[in-house]
């Protein structure tokens, strides 16, 4: 699934992102973020963008909070906000390959957000328990860097082979299991221990290692990052047919909306966000 990119110039980028509450919950614990920064300015992007990469690096993110009462909506948010915070200290660390430093970055950054967290429910009752997941994508000329703890998801959609790839691991013992080709994917969704995290940020976890990759880009490649509300309610073939359609999409569509709302229809038990991220 890594590549060498075609080109390491600067490409061009459409964004879109939806969030959904769903039809059983009553607050929201999804957060997503996109954000455009260089070594000047950080800029928080719209549900739905446009721009290239030339003078600028982006990133996207999904991240699901879990804790009682509104612990989960801070520990989302929180996460987030550091990224905004953290990640803009790193541009001009653009990598030539996979050894550049990018993994150390983004390493250091959900060490960051872990400790937060930590620190957070520890010093305070209303936020005792809190975590989250944390699913990010940061894209510079030619690469996407990325990063994952927890079971939100990120896929690939790549130009060149077609089809759809996870190219993040569900920190779960049944994500494990799939994996591992020991149960396949309707099994691993009906799985009574699908949504028992063994890694998130916060709570009691006691170390963090995130998952950490990158991926050479070229027009036409599709990524998505999804809380897994979307994941309850779409298969992966209901991704690639809704995210690669046979009538092409409208001028102003919202890609993301299209799956959140088509995973709400379908199932609609948790909280369901998405960020689709178009290389063009």
């Amino acid at each position: 699934m890594i590549h060498t990119p075609v080109t390491t110039t600067a490409m061009a980028l459409k964004w879109s992102g939806w969030t959904d509450v769903g039809k059983v919950r009553k607050n929201n614990e999804d957060s997503f973020l996109g954000l455009q920064f260089d070594a000047r300015e950080v800029q928080r992007l719209g549900k739905v963008g446009e721009a290239s990469t030339a003078n600028a690096d982006f990133a996207f993110a999904v991240s699901d909070g879990m804790g009682g009462a509104l612990a989960g909506e801070y520990a989302s948010q929180i996460a987030v906000d550091k990224i905004t915070t953290l990640l803009p200290r790193s541009f001009g660390q653009r990598a030539a390959g996979l050894d550049a430093g990018f993994g150390d970055v983004l390493t250091e950054l959900f060490t960051q957000v872990h400790r937060a967290l930590a620190y957070l429910g520890q010093s305070y009752e209303e936020c005792s328990g809190m975590e989250t997941t944390l699913s990010l994508c940061w894209f510079t000329p030619g690469w996407m860097y990325f990063g994952h703890i927890g079971d939100s998801r990120i896929y690939y959609l790549p130009a060149r082979e077609g089809g759809i790839k996870q190219i993040s691991y569900d920190d779960t013992h049944v994500g494990w299991l799939f994996r591992a080709g020991k149960i396949n994917e309707r099994e691993a969704r009906t799985h009574p221990r699908r949504n028992v995290l063994q890694k998130a940020l916060g709570g009691g976890n006691q170390f963090v290692d995130p998952q950490v990759g990158a991926v050479g880009c070229e027009p036409g490649d599709i990524f998505l990052i999804c809380s897994d509300g979307l994941t309850e309610g779409l298969y992966n073939h209901h991704v690639l047919d809704l995210l690669r359609p046979e009538k092409p999409m409208k001028a102003g569509d919202n890609p993301a909306q299209r799956l959140v709302l088509e995973a709400v229809k379908n199932d609609g038990r948790d909280n369901t966000t998405a960020v689709v991220i178009q290389v063009v």
